[in-house]
């Protein structure tokens, strides 16, 4: 179960399962006091992360593991309520020394079959993707 809790003004913390906490905040000028990230913040990192554990952890099994490896997330809202995002697009940045069709298969392969978060949003959301070598 996820309890998420009002910590004050807009605050809220959310906790899993995991026991961890998510602290999300509003900006000032929606009543909050600018002190966490906002929620579609946390949704958006939360894919990358996802995504990027995916992408890693198929990488080290096939003994080609970057050196370094990062997840830039781009999106496109609707600019009326509720706002939603229309497009998400995903650069994977990889250093080190790993063969691109490695990459590809790695990355296609969480967003269509591993990944809960990338398959959940993808029926709201054109989700497109690049890989960059760094």
């Amino acid at each position: 179960m996820t309890i998420v809790t009002h910590a004050g003004g807009m605050r809220f913390v959310g906790q899993g399962a995991s026991g961890h906490d998510v602290v999300m905040d509003a900006n000032e000028a929606n009543g909050g006091h600018d002190t966490a990230a906002r929620p579609v913040e946390v949704l958006l990192s939360s894919l990358g992360a996802c995504t990027g554990m995916d992408v890693v952890s198929i990488l080290r099994k096939s003994q080609s593991v970057p050196t370094a490896f990062r997840v830039e997330i781009t999106d496109e809202r609707a600019t009326e309520y509720p706002k939603v995002l229309k497009r998400i697009h995903l650069a994977y940045v990889v250093h080190g020394d790993v063969p691109e069709e490695w990459l590809k298969k790695a990355i296609e392969l969480s967003l269509t079959k591993y990944c809960p978060i990338a398959n959940s949003l993808a029926g709201v959301a054109e989700i497109t993707y690049e890989m960059r070598f760094e």
